[in-house]
Parts: C-alpha cells; sequence; structure tokens
C-alpha cells in the first residue's frame, strides 16, 4: 500500500513471451496451461530476484514471509479478489477472457505508477501530500 486508504491489487497481465519466466535460472516458474497464469515453484525458487527485474510491470515480488517469488496464480482459475469484488459491490475487478491477439506488456504498468495515477484521480492536487 503505497497510499493510505488505496490498497490496489497489482496482477500479472500474463505477456505472450512471459519474460519472467524465462528469466528464471532454475525453472522455478511455468505456465498454467488452463488460467495461463505464472505458477511459482516455491522449493525451486531461489529468489534471484530475475522475475522482478524481467518482468514489464514488476509484479514478482518476494515475500516476506518466506523471500520467495510470490505472483498471482488466479486461485486456480477462481479469483477470490474478483468473488468478494463483486459481492462488495465494488465493481472493479472482473475476470476477463484472454485474447491471444493482444500484447498484454501494453498493460503492464509497475505498482508506483498505478497506485499514483489512482491518487491523482482521487485525491486530485491533495496527493502529492500521500505520496
Amino acid at each position: 500500500m503505497f497510499v493510505p486508504t488505496l490498497e490496489i491489487p497489482h496482477l500479472c497481465t500474463q505477456c505472450h513471451d512471459y519474460p519472467c519466466v524465462e528469466s528464471c535460472p532454475v525453472n522455478a516458474l511455468d505456465i498454467d496451461e488452463e488460467t495461463s497464469a505464472v505458477i511459482v515453484d516455491r522449493d525451486l525458487c531461489i529468489s534471484c530476484g530475475n522475475c522482478i527485474e524481467s518482468c514489464p510491470g514488476r509484479i514478482p515480488f518476494l515475500h516476506p514471509g518466506d523471500n520467495k517469488a510470490t505472483i498471482c496464480d488466479l486461485c486456480g482459475g477462481d479469483p477470490q479478489c474478483v468473488k468478494i469484488c463483486q459481492q462488495g459491490l465494488w465493481d472493479t475487478l472482473r475476470t476477463v477472457p484472454k485474447t491471444p491477439t493482444v500484447d498484454y506488456k501494453l498493460y503492464a504498468k509497475r505498482p508506483e505508477e498505478i497506485t499514483e495515477s489512482l491518487a491523482k484521480g482521487m485525491y486530485g492536487d491533495a496527493a502529492k501530500e500521500l505520496w
């Protein structure tokens, strides 16, 4: 949470070429064939951070609990964040089918960029004080 009151999920855009998977020196990352989500084998992960550096949105992070790479796995195709968002009637998260003709790197933004943009939209000039 970069700005108090703005907790924004930063999700993998599932780039067509998966640079994070390609960058892993120990093959700890794989792609779920059904959901296209990146799956982290925590037993293999050596916490090198290559996946973070290679990601255009810098979405993977090293979990503070075990220092292993962490990437949303879409809850096996049933993302709980989307369920809660819909149940809460916020209607800001939803699942959409992946289109093979789209280069998803175009949508990848760093978490800081997304939060700063949202803060400016919500708080205007006062966002500078929060950031």
